[in-house]
């Protein structure tokens, strides 16, 4: 059994604006009573180019029908420019969300929505798909439509792509070309912008004491009294932290490595990259 929503299940058992509009001036039709899932919308628009009236006639299961209403609310009143900025996701989240498997029927209302301002704009037909464009025969699936969904919901893997189109639902067939779309789609993807690290800011001489002193309390000291070590805080000259290891650190054979890899390495990431670390009473200068 679904989990759906009551919003979902509202427009389920009372959808709105069913029917057929007379003298329509865009239709779409996508998917067919042979995919188990079909669906036609017709939108009329006013004087001033917005959507004054849409109706939707469809054949599905309950996500489709609930899918097809919620959209005809949403793009009530929307120039042609705004409807078809909505995308299958804002479907879903108008209904508060469809299960996984039921996300074909979001996409098939953005389609069919797309498919009727075609209509409108260029006169194509409502249904119209060019054959060699058919990637997955047992539902009528075409490249174009499984590029979008892909592109506009980050797919990444077949399963995805079937529940949010139906392609590869059927023989399976089609589950090789799916996979090779896939990988192209995702190999066009611009490779995301490394990370950039904001500057710090110039710190004045008292507010590089004050970090200095609290990474030591927050970050440092914590880890030394573990293992019954210490570390003081002697002096600081510019860039030059003179500290002095307390407890079993002052005896240890690794304290340089204690001074390099934990003392200066927390004071370099939380204050500044540029500080040196010594240890008091002249002893080696950590480099």
């Amino acid at each position: 059994m679904w989990n759906y929503t009551d919003k979902l299940m509202d427009h389920f058992k009372n959808p709105r604006n069913v029917g057929v509009l007379e003298e329509p001036d865009g239709v779409g039709e996508v998917g067919s009573l042979a995919c188990g899932d079909a669906l036609r919308l017709m939108f009329k628009l006013d004087a001033e180019g917005r959507i004054a009236d849409v109706k939707f006639q469809t054949f599905g299961c309950a996500s489709a029908i609930a899918s097809s209403s919620a959209l005809t609310e949403m793009i009530k009143g929307k120039t042609l420019e705004e409807a078809q900025q909505i995308t299958n996701r804002d479907i879903a989240e108008f209904l508060g969300g469809l299960p996984d498997q039921k996300m074909h029927c979001s996409v098939m209302g953005r389609d069919a929505l797309l498919a009727a301002i075609d209509n409108y704009r260029k006169g194509t037909p409502p249904d119209e798909k060019v054959d060699s464009d058919i990637v997955c025969q047992c539902f009528g699936v075409t490249r174009l439509e499984i590029e979008r969904a892909i592109e506009e919901n980050n797919l990444e893997t077949v399963a995805e792509v079937t529940n949010y189109t139906k392609a590869g639902g059927g023989c399976g067939g089609c589950v090789d070309d799916i996979q090779a779309i896939l990988d192209e789609v995702k190999a066009a993807r611009p490779a995301p912008e490394p990370e950039k690290t904001p500057p710090r800011r110039r710190l004045t001489t008292l507010q590089k004491i004050k970090l200095i002193e609290e990474t030591i309390e927050r970050e440092i000291r914590p880890a030394l009294q573990k293992d019954g070590g210490d570390v003081e805080l002697i002096d600081i000259e510019g860039n030059r932290v003179v500290v002095s290891l307390r407890g079993t650190c002052s005896t240890c054979l690794v304290s340089q490595v204690t001074l390099k890899k934990l003392v200066e390495a927390k004071l370099r990431e939380f204050v500044s990259d540029e500080l040196r670390v010594e240890q008091a009473d002249g002893e080696e200068e950590v480099a």
